[in-house]
């Protein structure tokens, strides 16, 4: 019996998980027919010699219209498939956060992701569903475009790509929480979380609720329940990733999302900017980032926070600050447009650091 979503405790949820991954390796993997043409074909496992190491490509945050990205995005998919890569995932912002939310805008990306040859993840972003509201995005409801998602872009339990790969999700295809995915390779488990930009949803003031919008109170009240129980999923799935990790001995963790959670912010000497509402602008990411501290210190390898949102490539490590470093913790934040390039991946577990990073520049066509 297939499985793919997985609900309960957090250790539950990690069985869930082994169960899952068992399953997935020995049962036959859905997908076209050997030779078919025009749909996908089955992703196919490398043995255990061939995962010592192994390369995934990272992007995100385009094709936006506004900088005429779409021009450029046939020139970054080759250059993703001219790599060996075991899979890609995408960090989120399917398009630009001044553009319509119409429904032709998530069909097209799927069509995008499924023009790679590799393996394609996709996390939602705040584009795509937190921001719909805005009157130039549309003015559409917040809630029905995230359902939207869910629907169009977690339909079934694989991922996207000519090459498809089995993924777990905390919610069943289409429904809450689908978009939350986690699977594991070569040492390391990784897992997709939905924490999108505009302060993950979270809104903190009657000006943030209206400020160019077609929200009401009602539908920030909504949109700041919704904060709450997604969070409270979020936290449960990435306690039941370090579960995993812990109880296979991984290697590594790598969590991708696409907001920046505002690692920059707390530069000041006695001012936290993240922790002060209703000025704060990142307090939705507090509760994420007490989680990866605390569970990054309880954790003997490597731990990788991926995300894009701010459009700048950066790899440091900004937790918690110079006098209490994480040394395990490293954040990696991808290019967006209209830097249409992307990031190459080498994860070798058996090394010291696991994840060895090198931006890729897409040559000009």
């Amino acid at each position: 019996m297939r499985v793919s979503a997985v609900t309960g405790t957090v250790a539950g949820i990690a069985a869930g998980l082994l169960a899952n991954a068992a399953v997935a390796a020995a049962a036959p993997h859905a997908g076209a027919p050997s030779g078919a043409t025009g749909s996908r074909a089955s992703y196919v496992a490398p043995s255990p010699g061939e995962d010592r190491g192994y390369d995934i490509g990272l992007w995100g945050d385009l094709p936006y219209a506004k900088a005429g990205d779409a021009a450029r995005l046939p020139a970054l998919l080759a250059d993703l498939n001219a790599n060996r890569l075991a899979f890609t995932v995408f960090d989120g912002d399917i398009k630009d956060g001044s553009s319509r939310c119409t429904d032709d805008v998530y069909s097209a990306a799927a069509g995008y992701f499924d023009q790679l040859r590799a393996p394609a993840v996709y996390v939602p972003g705040d584009n795509e569903w937190t921001d719909c509201h805005r009157i130039n995005n549309g003015g559409f409801n917040n809630l029905e475009r995230l359902d939207h998602i869910r629907k169009v872009m977690f339909a079934r339990p694989d991922s996207f790509g000519q090459r498809t790969m089995r993924l777990v999700h905390q919610g069943a295809p289409t429904q809450a929480y689908s978009e939350n995915t986690m699977w594991t390779k070569g040492g390391v488990v990784y897992v997709g979380l939905n924490v999108p930009g505009s302060n993950n949803n979270k809104v903190n003031t009657d000006a943030d609720c209206t400020s160019k919008s077609v929200r009401t109170p009602a539908d920030c009240a909504a949109d700041n329940a919704e904060y709450v129980e997604r969070s409270a999923k979020n936290m449960q799935w990435l306690a039941a990733a370090f579960e995993l990790a812990r109880t296979r001995n991984l290697a590594g963790v790598m969590v991708v999302i696409q907001a920046d959670p505002g690692f920059d912010l707390p530069e000041t000497e006695n001012t936290d900017e993240r922790t002060n509402p209703p000025e704060a602008k990142t307090d939705g990411y507090t509760a994420l980032l007490e989680a990866l501290v605390t569970r990054t210190r309880a954790f003997p390898g490597q731990v990788m926070l991926v995300h894009g949102d701010t459009h700048f490539f950066k790899l440091d490590k900004p937790l918690v600050d110079q006098a209490h470093l994480v040394p395990n913790f490293t954040r990696l934040e991808t290019f967006g447009s209209p830097n249409d390039d992307w990031v190459k991946v080498h994860v070798d577990a058996e090394s010291a650091n696991v994840f060895s990073v090198v931006p890729m520049i897409v040559p000009s066509a």
